[in-house]
């Protein structure tokens, strides 16, 4: 499970005793709600389902692919044929991506159960996946193990958030926001849901 919420606030509160801009931002928009996905083979493969496509059409590839067994079994897309698949909403690409995972979860190559406990040698693993980049990685870590420590710099968002409360008049790369974070280690988890509360509260973010 991600981040419980006592979690959640107890990191921000770290983070807000370390970086007063963090304090004053918590101040302005308040806390976040938890972010929290299962674990497990059907988070990653609704993560395929999902991208580049909205909600309402992944929900409906879904609803799809339940129709023909359970889809938290890596049996039902290896069992179903290409044509199958693309009667469900599959694209050509998330079939391959679809068949990558449930291959390496039926074999035991990846144990979504034991991932490794170092943070970079988990994602490793994950991108491993063919359609699981690392955002992906991180992102599932974050939601559904609820690793504390869990930085995902490449989200625009973060970066944004992130110059947005420290006062840069311009968004930092992903090379900055990955370096003004590091004395927010080991909350940077609850950094990074706190930028996308902060994105989603748009203007009435900004500092005073």
């Amino acid at each position: 499970m991600g981040l419980s919420a006592a979690a959640l606030t107890a990191g921000l509160d770290a983070l807000a005793a370390i970086e007063p801009a963090f304090a004053a931002a918590i101040e302005r928009v308040g806390y976040p709600a938890p972010r929290i996905r299962a674990t497990g083979y059907a988070t990653l493969l609704r993560t395929i389902v999902g991208q580049q496509v909205s909600v309402r059409a992944a929900d409906s590839v879904w609803r799809k692919l339940a129709e023909r067994g359970d889809p938290g079994d890596p049996a039902l897309v290896t069992a179903l044929g290409d044509e199958e698949l693309r009667a469900c909403g599959f694209s050509r690409q998330k079939t391959s991506y679809a068949r990558s995972l449930a291959g390496l979860v039926t074999s035991g190559a990846l144990d979504l159960a034991a991932l490794p406990a170092d943070d970079e040698e988990a994602i490793a693993q994950l991108v491993a996946v063919k359609g699981i980049g690392r955002w992906s990685a991180e992102v599932y870590l974050l939601f559904a193990e609820g690793r504390p420590d869990i930085w995902p710099a490449g989200d625009l968002a973060v970066q944004i958030e992130t110059g947005r409360i420290l006062g840069h008049a311009e968004r930092p790369s992903e090379k900055l926001t990955r370096a003004l974070a590091e004395p927010w280690r080991p909350h940077r988890g609850a950094a990074a849901i706190f930028t996308w509360h902060h994105y989603g509260a748009g203007a009435d973010a900004a500092p005073v």
